[in-house]
């Protein structure tokens, strides 16, 4: 007779990301931690992204 499998650990919860976010600025975006930003990502506006490349806050 085989003994049962062991439980499996829970899953890590899987973080959330705010799709509400606004930086004031890039500055704003590095301080959070956030940049550079890639068009389609919270938070990322063609203001933020000088060459028009789709990344913001590159430098």
């Amino acid at each position: 007779m085989s003994s049962p499998a062991p439980p499996s650990p829970p899953e890590a919860p899987v973080p959330t990301v705010p799709t509400d976010v606004r930086y004031r600025d890039c500055a704003a975006a590095r301080e959070a931690g956030a940049a550079p930003l890639h068009r389609g990502e919270p938070g990322c506006r063609d203001a933020m992204d000088r060459d028009a490349d789709g990344i913001a806050c590159e430098d």
